[in-house]
């Protein structure tokens, strides 16, 4: 938890759910299912991995990020804008998504084949949303504490475009056929390159991990590899590690995320919270 959420995530977990005030999503919406499941860590790691195969969206990310110097901030301030449009006031949620577009603005720059490109851009905006919410839907619903009905698959793919709007992304899916349809469409740009390649040896085979904790996260990077599709598995550069575990991906992801539920407290009440003006409303 500290990796993912900082040296501060305990603190920063209560400011988020527990600060009063209107949200945007009601308590029983999707979003908050299953943002706040531990299968999340699955999806997180596998988003990362489909969406290092747009060459052009991994420049921006290789060249502006700090992923290289500082992965895990880089980690901490994305998982920290998700809990916060999905869990904290309206006001926090507005002013993540501020935050996130003020720092798009001045990303700005040209790959190595000589594209030029804008992390603004709507397009490459829809690829990341594309990939999140994909990656972290298919988690929970095969890794999560519980399964989704079609309804409330729909309904999580909404949730998510209510904030892809916000950041600036143009006609996001409303449903999932929609959502795998748009992931199908932009195959054709995908391709693996050298920074791609580096992403995943980083990711999956030297994570800068104390050693008590590489055997669980091998488990969890195998999981995550298994739910890609398999073209986008055929472009990326596995180690013979991830390979040989892809064999007990299932069941080492659902133990693994069985313990960190275990672990990590639940998360604090929701006692008080409503849904903000213009928000989602419950199912």
């Amino acid at each position: 938890m500290r990796r993912v959420a900082g040296p501060t995530a305990h603190q920063k977990r209560a400011r988020i759910h527990q600060t009063p005030g209107p949200r945007w999503f009601s308590p029983d919406r999707p979003v908050r299912t299953v943002h706040a499941d531990a299968s999340m860590y699955i999806g997180g790691l596998a988003a990362l991995l489909l969406q290092s195969l747009h060459p052009v969206a991994m420049a921006a990310v290789w060249a502006h990020s700090g992923f290289r110097g500082d992965p895990w901030g880089r980690l901490q301030r994305t998982s920290t804008f998700l809990a916060e449009t999905t869990f904290a006031t309206a006001q926090d949620a507005e002013r993540a998504v501020e935050r996130v577009r003020g720092v798009h603005a001045r990303v700005t720059g040209t790959t190595s084949d000589g594209v030029a490109y804008r992390a603004s851009d709507p397009s490459l905006l829809a690829w990341v949303h594309i990939a999140e919410t994909y990656c972290f839907l298919e988690a929970y619903q095969r890794y999560g504490r519980g399964v989704l009905t079609s309804l409330q698959q729909d309904g999580y793919v909404e949730d998510m475009a209510s904030v892809a709007r916000r950041l600036g992304i143009v006609d996001p899916p409303m449903t999932v056929a929609a959502l795998v349809a748009s992931l199908s469409s932009r195959r054709g740009e995908l391709a693996p390159t050298e920074e791609s390649s580096a992403t995943a040896q980083y990711l999956l085979a030297a994570p800068p991990l104390p050693r008590p904790a590489r055997l669980p996260y091998a488990l969890l990077a195998a999981a995550a590899v298994d739910l890609l599709p398999p073209w986008a598995r055929e472009h990326l550069a596995l180690p013979m590690r991830t390979r040989l575990l892809l064999r007990v991906a299932r069941p080492g992801g659902l133990a693994v995320t069985s313990a960190i539920r275990w672990v990590i407290p639940p998360l604090p009440s929701r006692t008080g919270q409503r849904r903000a003006p213009g928000g989602r409303s419950g199912m």
